[in-house]
């Protein structure tokens, strides 16, 4: 079954506020959970605290603020610490930081550090010019999207993997297939905000089926509008559930008993963003068959 999503959505200041900035919230919570399991493997919680207390006075300001180019700043702070403290920890007990489990802790905290400068630039640009419609070379989109799933890999601690060709699936394997193209060759135009809306939806994808799926995502510009679907063979949606799935926080009746960290955000930010941009949103489900999620966005002019 498949709808158009039409219905309005109402947004109270503080649920605007916590969709805008969920995502980083997200990212931070997880590094405070690899700081603390460095710690906790090295038998030295205090060796971590000055980086979770960077942290902490960070989550804090996004919770009564906005990002802006001071926050770089902290984020730059934030990193400095935060490997200051894993050298230190290094020098105290070099033996116990070369576990498996204290190099699995380091290498996710890399790359949780590397999602967070590229979710601030990506933010602070479109703060600049929300609606604009600016080119983005496809290489480095594709590398972003593939960094932040390989980060997603890394926090499962090996449930799953998260590959790119299907001949070397295994059981517990995402195959995620992944295609951003445009008439304009190296690059695709759109407003920068259509990348939160593809990494936000592959993400809901990847929650909602269960390992050894398959997941497909695409992005297309031509010359009227940009295209963009993501699918699934996941848990789907009940069907008489389609359009509430938007609504703030909403999660289908079928998923309600799974454990995720997500907080029901994605589909209504994706939406709202759609509706903003003069787009258009539909939704394809099928109780334990997938999910399809498509939208259009025109052109301006």
């Amino acid at each position: 079954m498949e709808i158009e999503i039409t219905r309005a959505v109402e947004l109270t200041p503080q649920q605007a506020h916590m969709l805008d900035l969920h995502s980083f919230l997200n990212i931070l919570n997880v590094l405070e959970g690899e700081l603390q399991l460095l710690g906790l493997g090295a038998d030295d919680t205090q060796g971590v605290a000055p980086a979770l207390l960077v942290a902490d006075t960070i989550k804090n300001s996004l919770t009564e603020g906005t990002l802006d180019r001071d926050w770089t700043k902290r984020l730059d702070q934030l990193e400095r610490i935060t490997w200051a403290c894993v050298n230190r920890l290094r020098e105290k007990h070099g033996e116990l930081l070369s576990a498996p489990g204290a190099v699995e802790s380091v290498g996710n905290i890399q790359s949780v550090l590397r999602v967070l400068h590229v979710r601030a630039d990506e933010y602070i640009a479109r703060q600049a010019g929300p609606q604009a419609w600016i080119p983005h070379s496809i290489a480095r989109l594709q590398d972003n999207f593939q960094n932040f799933l390989a980060a997603v890999e890394r926090n499962s601690k090996g449930r799953y993997r998260i590959i790119f060709n299907i001949a070397a699936q295994e059981e517990r394997d995402y195959v995620v297939n992944l295609k951003i193209e445009s008439l304009h060759g190296d690059s695709i135009v759109m407003p920068p905000v259509m990348q939160d809306i593809f990494r936000d939806l592959i993400a809901n994808a990847r929650k909602y089926t269960r390992p050894g799926g398959v997941i497909t995502a695409g992005l297309y510009e031509d010359d009227r509008q940009l295209h963009l679907v993501v699918e699934d063979n996941g848990v789907g949606i009940p069907p008489n559930e389609l359009e509430k799935v938007v609504e703030f926080g909403y999660r289908g009746s079928n998923v309600r008993h799974l454990p995720t960290k997500g907080a029901g955000f994605g589909l209504t930010k994706a939406y709202l963003l759609t509706k903003i941009l003069g787009g258009r949103m539909w939704i394809r489900s099928v109780l334990e068959a997938g999910t399809r999620i498509t939208i259009i966005i025109p052109k301006p002019g």
